[in-house]
């Protein structure tokens, strides 16, 4: 294997999952794959930061064989303890037995809670140093960033990083750094990922930001858990985490559907016209034949969302249910909001759409727009009008 030194004496040696598809239970599809990065400092002393999903433990070795003896390892840093990062350190303690275990309180009672053995572990918090020889790690507590456990390593030296899921990717990629990818691609999964993992969080984002800013350390590199590692420009994720982190949108609507025998479709797409008649942009997206996080990715930059449903047992289609808990779980406030759907002896859908986006703390734009049966031609004319009011309120 190719050596990949990222800075003087790091290596990546992670590995690249080209096959994976869907993330956390299936919530989070992931069609251009992802990385599981850790990262080697060789120095006087050795440590490994973090490790990979365990199916990859064996090409995470050999890269590893490339540049040293695994048992060589002096310390091994756990920045997080879900599975994706540490279910490979029983493995490396198998190999490097005499190595000590790095990270917070809560996650020494994490990965003593997952994998059930004992360690020599040594808890760190903000602040604290660990000496390699001409290099110092610095570790800095970065609690629900997206864990309780989460922390970020800083390699004082070299001016990286290293702050495991915050600022990543699920991207596999033969490139590993930012110059080496297509930049569009890059940015569209970055949002993507802070949509569907952080955004409920953002508070504590730019809190954490803020700290790290006012610490003033240097930061020459960012290099995440997931996806590529930021050479080019590093300044350009953490910009673009502060903006999300403040809520701010662009003039966009995202309108997410689905329909039973077609009236509802009919109305989306007379919506869309309304939309687009005030020179607004507006997506489209059909349930369950889009996908639920990539509508999710798409609102973190929209100011506007309007959600659609045929009636069915007095409520919303099956199919929006996915997306109605996770605009719940996620919380994208300061947008704008709005429901729509048709209706057949009885409604209830819009009214169960409405109750579903107050509770992600959206505000409500105006009252649902509501179609028995089979919409007129004088009732798509409303749809459009619909359209280009929520538009002109964004």
């Amino acid at each position: 294997m190719t050596k990949i030194e990222i800075s003087d004496g790091v290596f990546w040696v992670g590995a690249v999952d080209w096959d994976v598809r869907n993330f956390h239970g299936f919530s989070y599809t992931t069609h251009r794959g992802t990385s599981y990065n850790a990262y080697l400092i060789v120095d006087e002393k050795i440590a490994l930061v973090d490790t990979v999903y365990k199916p990859f433990s064996d090409e995470m070795f050999d890269r590893i064989r490339e540049i040293v003896d695994p048992s060589r390892i002096d310390y091994v840093v756990m920045n997080h303890v879900e599975t994706d990062h540490s279910s490979s350190l029983t493995e490396v303690m198998k190999a490097a037995p005499r190595a000590k275990v790095l990270g917070t309180a809560r996650c020494k009672a994490g990965l003593e809670k997952h994998y059930f053995c004992k360690m020599d572990f040594q808890t760190v918090k903000t602040g604290d140093e660990l000496r390699l020889g001409r290099k110092t790690l610095m570790f800095i507590e970065a609690p629900m960033l997206h864990w309780p456990d989460s922390m970020f390593t800083y390699v004082k030296e070299e001016g990286l990083l290293l702050p495991n899921d915050a600022f990543g990717q699920h991207l596999a990629s033969s490139g590993r750094f930012d110059d080496q990818v297509d930049s569009h691609v890059l940015m569209e999964e970055a949002a993507k990922y802070y949509a569907n993992i952080l955004l409920p969080l953002s508070p504590l984002v730019k809190k954490k930001i803020d700290e790290i800013v006012g610490m003033k350390i240097p930061i020459k590199t960012i290099a995440p858990s997931h996806g590529v590692i930021w050479r080019k420009d590093p300044m350009k994720i953490v910009e673009a985490y502060l903006r999300w982190s403040t809520g701010a949108t662009e003039k966009r609507v995202v309108i997410a559907y689905d329909t039973m025998w077609g009236s509802t479709e009919r109305m989306a797409r007379a919506i869309l016209e309304g939309i687009s008649s005030e020179g607004v942009d507006a997506r489209l997206y059909r349930l369950p034949y889009s996908d639920t996080s990539d509508i999710i990715g798409e609102l973190l930059n929209s100011r506007g969302l309007l959600v659609g449903s045929s009636t069915i047992n007095n409520g919303i289609l099956p199919t929006l249910a996915p997306l109605l808990t996770d605009l719940r779980g996620l919380k994208p406030k300061g947008r704008l909001a709005a429901a729509f759907g048709s209706y057949g002896w009885m409604g209830g859908a819009t009214e169960e759409i409405e109750a579903a986006l107050r509770e992600a703390g959206m505000e409500i734009a105006m009252p649902a727009m509501k179609v028995n049966w089979v919409p007129t031609e004088e009732e798509l004319k409303q749809c459009v009008s619909f359209g280009r009011e929520f538009a002109r309120k964004l």
